[in-house]
């Protein structure tokens, strides 16, 4: 019998990005306490870029960001957020969000594969994926439910199985 297989991907979906800024964006302009102060939130090149007038506001910009990509379901481990930086009169924080997963990541994970899930288990690095394969689908699952339980400091979805 052939192997079964999945990847291991860290992948946002971009569309789902743009609405929770475009909600984050309706919110602030809509909010009592952001009147009057600057606040914004929109792309700036491939960043997001958030604005107001002081640093508290800025980080509450951040803040309703991050709850609007957490009801769209996307994890707050692939946002990269800077510190607030003073920029004349205004407050800027500049956030970009990650997606792959690294060449240091990718070993750390398979190492994790190797030393703690059961044996006849593989993992390749592909590029930005990795790829587990074995021949039990069951030690398949069990690496998944492994991964899950891990606190690892990037996102991660399974996608591919077969």
């Amino acid at each position: 019998m052939a192997d079964s297989s999945f990847d291991i991907v860290s992948k946002v979906e971009r569309q789902e990005v743009d609405n929770a800024l475009n909600q984050a964006a309706k919110e602030i302009s809509q909010r009592y306490d952001f009147k009057g102060v600057g606040a914004s939130i929109d792309w700036s090149g491939e960043k997001i870029e958030m604005r107001a007038n002081s640093e508290d506001r800025v980080k509450a910009v951040l803040d309703i960001f991050q709850s609007k990509l957490v009801k769209r379901g996307i994890s707050l481990k692939s946002l990269d957020a800077g510190e607030p930086q003073a920029s004349g009169k205004e407050y800027k924080i500049f956030a970009s969000v990650e997606e792959g997963i690294s060449q240091d990541n990718a070993k750390k994970v398979a190492k994790i594969i190797r030393d703690e899930g059961p044996k006849g288990v593989k993992a390749q690095v592909q590029g930005d994926e990795l790829r587990v394969s074995s021949k039990s689908r069951d030690d398949l699952q069990s690496i998944q439910q492994l991964l899950k339980g891990k606190d690892l400091d990037f996102a991660i979805q399974f996608v591919n199985y077969r």
